[in-house]
């Protein structure tokens, strides 16, 4: 018989597996750097890292590095894990790397290259150009002096010529380059003494990892998460899932994992940053039903962070700095309350350390 579950289970598994539950921790045993933190703005994987119990204060790039790895994003992740994770992102087939690649698989296939050898002639090109820290720009004007025409394509915005932008991030890692943290533009460098793992493993397979950190899904939802075809994503789904229900919806779950939905309501309250792992999963109308909400917490042009309190998404805050003054502008959906205002701007105060500012206030959208 299939376990029918409810909606606040999942959500309490989410918060519990993703540890954003916990006071404590060390990266060692954060799991979030298993699948990667995404770095997207100030308030990225450091923020995503401290919001899970991590001091970041004492963090340096010998622990940590960042490449561009799921969907071409730049994601934190333990510098020794880098060799497991190159191989758990690379695409599983041709057809994955030619949907990974997006636009550039069409003038690759009219000119008899398939995406994957292309992905590797990119890496293998790179890794050439790239001896020494780099600007994203020159690594581009050199590899495009280098590169055939069906690696290139002329780009309106810039009014230049140069490399499809898929390839060229999906083959940094590949080819050995991690990104340096806090560059605009991004600068790449080598990773010391790079080599490639023979293989992921399961704590790096990143299937698994979206079920570790998500609980039960389905192989859709994984396939947009990792912009890879849903026929690619179900020949490499893991073994030992067990067979779930949510809202009449059949779903799969590690078995490994299942005590996690039965451990009862969580109780906390965090500012999650904008790309925050809780906020990637393929299922968002499962965090925020109302589809006004929705569009508030994911317009196309800048995020704001979200209000968590006790497995809910309850509000939106933004940050507002000025010199070494800073603000957060919180609007909060439902739950306002006294004891969660409180609880948001003890959290808001946490946000202005690690952004080495003074909080000087906390405003409430009324």
């Amino acid at each position: 018989m299939t376990t029918a579950l409810r909606r606040e289970q999942v959500l309490g598994y989410r918060v519990r597996a993703q540890q954003l539950d916990r006071e404590e921790g060390e990266l060692a045993d954060t799991t979030v750097l298993d699948v990667g933190a995404q770095d997207t703005g100030p308030d990225g994987a450091l923020w995503a890292l401290a919001i899970r119990g991590v001091d970041v204060s004492g963090v340096s790039d010998d622990d940590l590095a960042m490449a561009w790895t799921i969907r071409g994003a730049p994601h934190v992740y333990r510098r020794s894990d880098l060799p497991h994770v190159a191989t758990s992102v690379w695409p599983y087939s041709e057809a994955d790397a030619a949907k990974r690649v997006f636009d550039a698989t069409k003038p690759l296939k009219e000119a008899g290259i398939g995406a994957l050898e292309a992905l590797g002639e990119v890496a293998r090109t790179m890794r050439s150009v790239v001896t020494e820290p780099m600007a994203k720009g020159e690594v581009s004007t050199r590899m495009t002096a280098l590169m055939g025409r069906p690696y290139l394509r002329y780009c309106r915005p810039c009014q230049a010529t140069h490399l499809y932008e898929m390839p060229f991030r999906l083959a940094a890692l590949h080819a050995g380059l991690e990104l340096r943290p806090r560059t605009s533009p991004p600068v790449l460098r080598p990773v010391p003494g790079f080599e490639w793992a023979g293989g992921a493993g399961r704590r790096y397979d990143v299937i698994r990892g979206y079920l570790r950190v998500y609980g039960p899904a389905t192989p859709k939802q994984v396939a947009e998460y990792l912009e890879a075809p849903v026929k690619e994503v179900r020949a490499h789904w893991p073994a030992d899932t067990v067979e779930v229900s949510l809202d009449g919806q059949t779903r799969w779950l590690l078995a490994e994992d299942a005590d996690l939905l039965e451990a009862g309501p969580v109780r906390t309250t965090r500012l999650l940053g904008p790309y925050d792992l809780f906020l990637q999963a393929r299922d968002r109308s499962l965090l925020v039903a109302e589809p006004r909400r929705a569009k508030e917490l994911w317009p196309v042009l800048g995020r704001p962070g979200a209000v968590l309190s006790d497995g809910e998404i309850v509000g939106t805050w933004r940050p507002r700095k000025a010199g070494k003054s800073f603000a957060v502008r919180v609007e909060l959906w439902t739950g306002d309350s006294t004891s969660l205002r409180g609880a948001v701007e003890e959290q808001a105060e946490k946000l202005a350390q690690y952004r080495g500012s003074r909080l000087s206030s906390v405003d409430f959208a009324e």
